[in-house]
């Protein structure tokens, strides 16, 4: 039989016991292993840049690895399947932009995925501006005369894409439509195949984000027309905008978006876009950015505020698809 001092001595060590652990914090529930940011792109293009400066600082901010994985092919279906298939326990993300999951899901008529229902928000990161190019031998500097020498032309003008679906497919199209010429595109699996034939001349045109381009344009090795957008660049404060340039329909950026497999616990989420934010905000990251062409850098405060995005985004660009009939059969 137990007397009654031996119990009240066991409760009070056990009290001793819950009192000096009170104060100590608790183990990490998640991520306890590294987390894989799947990009839809091969290396290379504006999405691996952004990618690999987010995959650091949130590795940092979670103390566990981000493993970055390229999955290109197919404007970015291929890299969207994989994320939308995988287990729904946050250690998986996709790095989604407005031509590899919006802009591709009008254009292809069948998707291995339903790109409302198989992904659920985490953060909107921010936008780059599309910037207009060309190889030197092209004889055009600026968007007005590119369009008399599509008029003038017997052939169409070849112009690279990232992959059938993607920004640079619709905003090519949308150029051509536009400005009244013949545009043939020519599809790759990424923005780094597509900027190496248009540095080889095999290309007339490419549009993209500025990140992989700048370097090519301030060496002078591709000329630059014009941003596809109403603002200047703040990476290329010299180059006009096609509004300036008497062309407002011409008006495109690629954004950048965090999306998990839907079912991923809420909790998950919200740590992945608290590391999500803060990598965004912090100054070093916001500096690198910008420089590298990402002028817009205003992460969602929410993971709903992207889902309203993603929404009024889709209807926006299913407008542009239509005109320009970009939808495959």
């Amino acid at each position: 039989m137990i007397r009654r001092r031996d119990a009240l001595l066991g409760l009070s060590g056990l009290t001793a016991t819950l009192a000096g652990t009170a104060g100590q914090p608790r183990a990490q529930s998640f991520p306890t292993r590294p987390v894989r940011m799947v990009i839809p792109f091969t290396a290379g293009g504006s999405n691996d840049v952004v990618g690999r400066m987010l995959a650091d600082g949130m590795a940092q901010r979670m103390g566990q690895p981000m493993v970055v994985e390229n999955r290109g092919g197919a404007g970015g279906l291929i890299g969207n399947d994989v994320v939308a298939k995988a287990d729904p326990d946050g250690y998986t993300m996709l790095l989604a932009g407005s031509g590899s999951f919006v802009i591709s899901s009008l254009v292809q008529p069948r998707l291995p995925y339903d790109p409302v229902k198989d992904f659920a928000a985490i953060c909107w990161l921010g936008a780059s501006p599309n910037v207009i190019t060309v190889h030197p031998s092209v004889q055009a500097t600026n968007l007005r005369e590119l369009q008399a020498l599509g008029r003038a032309r017997r052939e169409p003008l070849r112009y690279g894409t990232p992959g059938v679906g993607t920004n640079g497919h619709a905003l090519g199209a949308m150029i051509g439509v536009v400005l009244g010429i013949e545009m043939e595109p020519v599809h790759y699996r990424g923005t780094g195949p597509a900027l190496n034939d248009l540095l080889g001349g095999r290309l007339d045109l490419l549009t993209n984000a500025s990140a992989p381009l700048q370097p090519h344009i301030q060496a002078g090795k591709i000329r630059a027309l014009a941003i596809a957008g109403r603002s200047r660049s703040v990476a290329l404060p010299e180059l006009s905008t096609s509004v300036e340039q008497g062309f407002p329909e011409l008006d495109s950026s690629t954004w950048y978006g965090l999306l998990a497999p839907a079912g991923t616990p809420a909790e998950r989420i919200a740590i992945l876009h608290r590391a999500a934010v803060a990598t965004m905000n912090d100054a070093e990251v916001k500096r690198r950015l910008v420089a590298a062409g990402v002028d817009e850098i205003a992460p969602s405060p929410e993971p709903a505020h992207f889902t309203r995005l993603l929404a009024s985004d889709r209807a926006r660009w299913e407008q542009v698809v239509q005109r320009a009939q970009l939808r495959l059969q």
